[in-house]
């Protein structure tokens, strides 16, 4: 779930827009408010063995509620897959001069072939290709620091609006609140998580934590590097 680049462009954009104090401030509220929020869903979850809409109509919200949680559910996914391939699109833009609207259409198609063998051929990739993500995603932070020094410093003092503004943190923590449905992907594996025992209780809550509402301390990390870069 941390592994798309809409983190580092979502921190990207609240801080040019909101300023440093108000988009740092929003990403820490908004981030506790996402763990309080999500681990009663990640519990539940793992502990019934269910999906988020599942969950749903076994709440009490019928078919009707499970339907609409699937659509919510299903159009952050397409938003975010959109993002991700105008980011993918707009870097290969950038590297090697490809126009952009062939790069869209290539970025859409290239993953279609990963998608159709599901979300096991999805695990083999990222098991594959992780130490290079590692590499690539560190990469950018070691350039810019060594060209610029005195980047903390710019980063910090950037302002927007004079100092904390309440419409703009609001703004900020709006575009932030846009992560609060990433807790149905986290939930599509929890519900495969062995049951609980005594024996592994302390690795099931463990897993539990961090697969579910834990994916948005590593997500606000990389929301608050987007921002610096």
């Amino acid at each position: 779930g941390i592994s798309f680049l809409a983190l580092e462009a979502i921190g990207a954009s609240i801080t040019l827009s909101f300023g440093f104090q108000n988009a740092m401030l929003a990403v820490l509220v908004v981030s506790l408010l996402i763990f309080v929020i999500s681990l009663p869903i990640a519990y539940w979850c793992a502990r019934s063995s269910v999906d988020i809409d599942l969950l749903t109509r076994g709440a009490g919200f019928g078919y009707i509620g499970s339907t609409i949680t699937s659509l919510i559910y299903a159009s952050f996914t397409f938003i975010f897959f959109a993002i991700e391939t105008a980011i993918w699109a707009q870097a290969l833009h950038l590297a090697i001069g490809l126009d952009l609207a062939l790069g869209y259409l290539l970025c859409s198609l290239v993953i279609l072939p990963v998608v159709f063998f599901g979300v096991t051929a999805i695990n083999k990739l990222q098991a594959w290709t992780q130490p290079v993500w590692v590499l690539l995603l560190l990469l950018p932070f070691g350039f810019v620091l060594a060209k610029d020094p005195g980047l903390l410093q710019a980063w910090t003092s950037h302002d927007v609006g004079g100092g904390f503004n309440p419409l703009l943190f609001g703004a900020a923590a709006g575009v932030m609140f846009s992560l609060v449905p990433q807790i149905g992907e986290q939930a599509d594996y929890l519900r495969f998580l062995p049951e609980r025992t005594a024996a592994n209780r302390v690795r099931w809550w463990a897993a539990m934590i961090a697969a579910g509402p834990g994916w948005i301390v590593l997500g606000a990390l990389k929301v608050t590097a987007g921002s610096l870069l």
